[in-house]
């Protein structure tokens, strides 16, 4: 079974910097897009970057030219370098992943999520 595991979610200082990690792991056969969600409190779940695998990204104008997401596809990892934090930055990341394995029945496509992690930005 594959899953996805977070981390690096702290607290930091307004201006401040943080670099997120997730890791797939489990019977993959490869993975295609890979992004970075955030939920804040009493807010929709919304999305702030993802990576092709390719490498070809995309931002949510909020972050653009403050956060920066990368992979590494030999070990099915992406991460989110966060700079200049704000205190609306403040949420839960979760990390996404569209898994290709292979069944008995040929591929299937998952998608799949992590755990979440706290990211909290104090003004």
């Amino acid at each position: 079974q594959v899953q996805l595991v977070e981390s690096g979610g702290s607290m930091v200082q307004t201006g401040g910097s943080l670099r997120l990690s997730c890791a797939a792991s489990g019977a993959i056969f490869s993975i295609n897009t890979m992004g970075w969600y955030r939920q804040a409190l009493g807010k929709q779940r919304e999305l702030v970057a993802t990576i092709s695998r390719d490498g070809t990204t995309d931002y949510v104008d909020s972050v653009k030219g403050r956060f920066t997401i990368s992979r590494d596809n030999a070990k099915n990892t992406v991460y989110l370098q966060m700079n200049s934090l704000k205190p609306e930055d403040t949420a839960v990341y979760y990390c996404n992943a569209k898994v290709l394995v292979l069944t008995g029945k040929g591929f299937r496509e998952d998608d799949l999520w992590g755990q979440g992690t706290q990211v909290t930005v104090s003004s």
